[in-house]
């Protein structure tokens, strides 16, 4: 009963629940068990509390046998990005440098799950203050990949997609700046979105880039997504760059996609991101993968062409200055004054002294990296050579999307892409490459520099490996995202008879 329960979606989760065939309590159980039992390998959590889980599952079991309104997500377990700040809970954002700390209140998206009946399984490890693509820069070691314990689960929300496609939590959160929620999904098989920028609350989670991050959901199917999406979704007061517009129904649009219906849909496939004549660095399985899932959508009703956004080849350059050179500027509160780390405080230094030594202990070698990189491109001389130009590269990405979305442009409704170029890499291959490493970014930067929405979507196996197809649509227009996603999705399904992550073997 444990492992059929950890295989169910969180929409079968919801009707088990429901018709009482099964209880809270047994759901969260089921989950523990399983961390217990496989965690030890995959290194998914960085923090599991049993205890509190098991009792917030008793109340909603106790509430709902007593007829109380519950809410709309009560008993399901779920698992946070370890850089989404819970009230009570340790929350390190992969980093030696907050290590032991306990903050003292939610995160908007965890104070929405949490009203809506959620049960916290624990948080989820990362790459330190969300920095890469692997999980490997993670202070507690690196999380694996449940499709093969050598490779990575991508990153930086590696932790959330190796829980959720290791059957060790049903859904969960994750943080996108660059991919970070995408690419992880891509490489584990599942499914992730990345919000329209300011559409959910950046409140309580703990800055890398600002003008960059968003949370989101990661999840096994579409329509779980989009469910968790209407959630943790909405303007909030308390974020100064939160919309304050009301959400789409993204979980009608995911149902309406899953009818199979695309017809009066235009899809734009982005040659500068694995189209023709610029499929240098993807790898051949992927873009067969990826062709065939636009195939797929052509089936369906969907009419696709190719559409170019040529600022896009910059994208990579563009971001590595302006994220960075954020993160310089966020990074600056851990100085082992007020909380975390504080190293050398024995009375014979002074404050820069103890703040050297406490960075220099507390931050691991890519958050050091970033850090320089950032403070250089702002620094006097070389603002406006660096951070000043790629924000002007950010201005023409947004205005290429904003022209293939116009009627005068090719008036497509989505563009699509591969997600990642290349399937999940074996852990240590490019750690010291960083590079190569970044390069893993290279589809899912134009959405972010231009805080446009994008889901990926699994669309096939390359070498036995998930391979994810990336659906952008305009700001605001999330709903497009799911509906398209969905209908792939159930093709899918329909062509293997059964869901993407019942290929995943007995490694899981």
């Amino acid at each position: 009963m444990s492992t059929d329960l950890t295989r169910l979606d969180v929409t079968a989760l919801r009707a088990a629940l429901a018709d009482g065939s099964t209880s809270a309590v047994e759901i969260t159980q089921a989950h523990l068990d399983a961390i217990a039992a496989t965690d030890g390998t995959l290194n998914s959590y960085l923090h599991v509390d049993g205890e509190t889980a098991l009792a917030t599952a008793g109340e909603v079991d106790r509430r709902r046998a007593a007829g109380d309104e519950l809410g709309p997500l009560a008993g399901i377990p779920v698992a946070l990005k370890d850089v989404v700040v819970t009230e009570g809970v340790p929350t390190t954002s992969g980093s030696k440098i907050l290590e032991g700390w306990t903050p003292p209140y939610d995160a908007t998206v965890a104070a929405r799950l949490k009203a809506a009946g959620t049960v916290l399984l624990g948080k989820t490890n990362m790459d330190e203050f969300a920095m890469g693509s692997s999980t490997e820069n993670s202070a507690y070691g690196p999380t694996r990949n449940p499709w093969d314990h050598d490779r990575i689960p991508g990153g930086s929300s590696g932790g959330s997609s190796a829980a959720v496609a290791g059957h060790l939590a049903p859904w969960a959160i994750g943080t996108d700046t660059g991919g970070s929620i995408r690419q992880p999904a891509a490489v584990t098989g599942l499914v992730g979105h990345k919000p329209t920028y300011g559409s959910v609350s950046r409140y309580g989670l703990i800055a890398f880039s600002s003008s960059l991050d968003q949370a989101g959901p990661m999840a096994r199917t579409v329509a779980d997504a989009a469910l968790m999406h209407e959630v943790i979704g909405g303007h909030d007061p308390r974020d100064s760059t939160s919309i304050d517009a009301p959400a789409a129904p993204f979980v009608e649009a995911a149902r309406q996609g899953a009818t199979g219906d695309l017809s009066g849909v235009t899809v734009g496939v982005v040659r500068e991101l694995g189209g023709e004549g610029h499929t240098d660095g993807y790898e051949a399985g992927v873009l067969a993968a990826f062709q065939a899932g636009v195939d797929q959508l052509r089936a369906l009703g969907a009419e696709v062409r190719e559409i170019s956004c040529p600022s896009f080849d910059l994208a990579l350059a563009a971001y590595y200055l302006i994220a960075p050179s954020e993160a310089s500027s966020n990074l600056s509160r851990f100085d082992g004054v007020r909380y975390g780390l504080r190293v050398g405080d024995d009375g014979s230094r002074d404050l820069d002294e103890v703040m050297a030594l406490t960075r220099a202990k507390g931050f691991g070698p890519e958050v050091k990296r970033r850090i320089i990189l950032g403070t250089y491109a702002l620094s006097s001389g070389y603002y406006e050579a660096y951070y000043g130009q790629a924000q002007k590269v950010r201005t023409l990405i947004g205005r290429d999307f904003v022209s293939a979305f116009a009627a005068d442009g090719g008036a497509v409704d989505v563009l699509v892409s591969p997600t990642s170029p290349i399937v999940a890499f074996p852990i240590g291959q490019r750690v010291d490459d960083p590079l190569s490493m970044y390069a893993a970014d290279l589809c899912t930067l134009p959405a972010s520099l231009a805080g446009t929405p994008a889901i990926s979507v699994p669309c096939g196996l390359s070498e036995g490996l998930p391979v994810g197809l990336q659906v952008m649509a305009p700001a605001l227009a999330d709903d497009r995202c799911y509906r398209v996603a969905a209908a792939l999705e159930a093709a899918q399904d329909a062509a293997r008879g059964g869901t993407f992550l019942s290929q995943l073997g007995a490694s899981a």
